[in-house]
């Protein structure tokens, strides 16, 4: 099995694992997922280690090249890597036995799993290193995938990773064999709102009314086709953007994009806001965003006059108007994005509802 390690990077264990592996003549792969400077690391790697001989290689290399660093690492005649995922798969390297990932967290749980697979092809003991950047806040589903893939690293553990791996994205157990046929047919997504509707009815309730919020706002929002040229790949991505209910979802969404195609285009980016501002609204019961007369306006259905009452203080510039549908309007600046001003004023409600929970919370436990 990889001994694995997961920790804040540091330069002085990295390079006391590099140093390891060099002095019993094996290779390292060291993944750095940013292109734009992934030279620039090699460069610092050959000048620290300048009896080692280091090159780089990413997707945006020409085919050529790319297959003659392969041979090369092969042959034996390489010692250092620096590479982004394009290792994930298809590479057999039984020298390679020193795996390090810098940002570990943004990468997902099985592909962690599937690149850690790189090394660790032969009698010697491999060791992988997975880091994050030193200070950094993980979130709780980062620090789940690392803690997992700590903890399941003997031989045969994919099944394992994978269990786990549904587990933290809330899959809980409905993938048994009775369930099976049902998902094949009509998609795990679907099954699992059919299912939920299917509880609600024999538990005698029914299912809580969802507020929808239409977002208005002209906005270049798109997967263009030189970024997922892949028609299916290209869906399921807007499947998963479509089904974003958090800021955090977003998130998820916009590290797996990197991490399987690199960085996005901004009208991704802006693809993935919209969802993200939708499903935030839906949350805090706003009907619509729109842009009306050179303002920003929310429509307000169940939303909490209470709440706006604090963001309004808070944010400032925001004008509330009450009648039969109560609506907040931001006068947009010449300088202002429209989507961007819609997201932090609703990161202003997100905090202040918070805030007025927590102290009805304190006083109801006060008295």
């Amino acid at each position: 099995p990889v001994q694995t390690y997961v920790l804040e990077h540091d330069d002085g264990v990295i390079y006391d694992a590099i140093r390891r592996e060099l002095e019993r003549e094996g290779q390292v792969l060291y993944l750095y997922n940013k292109v734009e400077d992934i030279d620039l690391l090699a460069g610092r790697l050959q000048r620290d280690f300048p009896d080692a001989r280091v090159t780089y290689a990413h997707g945006q290399m020409e085919r050529e090249e790319l297959e003659e660093i392969w041979q090369m690492l092969v042959r034996g005649e390489l010692d250092i890597l620096v590479c982004t995922t394009i290792i994930e798969t298809g590479v057999d390297l039984p020298q390679a036995n020193t795996l390090i990932i810098e940002n570990a967290d943004r990468m997902g749980l099985g592909q962690l799993h599937q690149i850690r697979g790189r090394v660790g092809r032969s009698p010697r003991q491999a060791y992988a290193y997975f880091t994050f950047r030193p200070g950094k806040a993980l979130s709780e589903v980062a620090t789940k995938r690392l803690s997992a893939i700590r903890e399941f690293a003997e031989f045969g553990a994919g099944f394992q990773i994978a269990l786990r791996d549904l587990e933290i994205r809330g899959a809980g157990n409905l993938l048994g064999a009775q369930q099976h046929g049902h998902i094949e047919s009509v998609g795990y997504d679907l099954y699992v709102k059919l299912l939920a509707e299917a509880v609600l009815e024999e538990q005698g309730k029914s299912e809580p009314a969802r507020v929808e919020c239409t977002v208005d706002i002209k906005v270049d929002a798109h997967i263009p086709t030189d970024y997922i040229t892949v028609d299916a790949q290209r869906m399921e991505m807007y499947k998963k953007i479509s089904l974003i209910t958090a800021s955090e979802d977003g998130e998820d969404v916009l590290d797996e994009l990197i991490d399987r195609y690199g960085t996005p285009p901004r009208a991704v980016e802006r693809l993935v806001t919209v969802a993200s501002v939708r499903a935030m609204a839906e949350r805090f019961g706003i009907t619509r965003i729109g842009v009306r007369a050179g303002y920003l306006v929310f429509t307000l259905g169940s939303s909490e006059l209470a709440v706006w009452a604090e963001v309004m203080e808070e944010h400032g510039a925001l004008l509330l108007r009450a009648g039969q549908t109560p609506s907040v309007s931001a006068r947009i600046g010449a300088r202002d994005d429209a989507l961007d001003l819609a997201l932090s004023v609703l990161k202003v409600y997100e905090r202040v509802e918070k805030n007025i929970k927590e102290r009805e919370s304190e006083h109801a436990e006060k008295s």
